[in-house]
Order: C-alpha cells, then structure tokens, then sequence
C-alpha cells in the first residue's frame, strides 16, 4: 500500500499549506481529500507536487506492507 504520510511532514518543513500546494500544482482539494485518506491518485500529480515542494518521490510517499490480505 502507498501512503503519503511523508507528504505532511514535507509540507510542513517547506512551509506548504494545502491551500498553497493547490494553488502551485493546480490541483484540487478532492485530490488533497485522496492524499489523505491514502487514496490512489495519478503519477502526473505526484510529478507536480514533487516539483511544487522542490522533492523527491520518498520525500512525500512510501510502500507499506499490507496485511489484510
């Protein structure tokens, strides 16, 4: 499972709100919504917050194990 709990902790360090990650990625707050929750979204948007915050990609997701299957 991917999950994007680095992405917080990247914002917070660059000083990024949601509202500003929008507003620089274009994207909006369903996606923010998604992020989340851990929810899949597409690579291109990944690209555009990875450029937006300066990253990269393990900077803001990484894999975890999922047991419940």
């Amino acid at each position: 499972m991917i999950v994007f709990d680095k992405l917080w902790l990247t914002m917070k360090e660059k000083g990024f709100s949601t509202y500003k990650l929008r507003e620089q990625c274009g994207i909006d707050s369903k996606t923010i919504r998604r992020l989340k929750a851990n929810e899949n979204i597409e690579t291109k948007t990944i690209d555009k917050i990875c450029s937006a915050l300066g990253c990269r990609i393990e900077d803001i997701a990484e894999f975890v194990e999922n047991n419940d299957n």
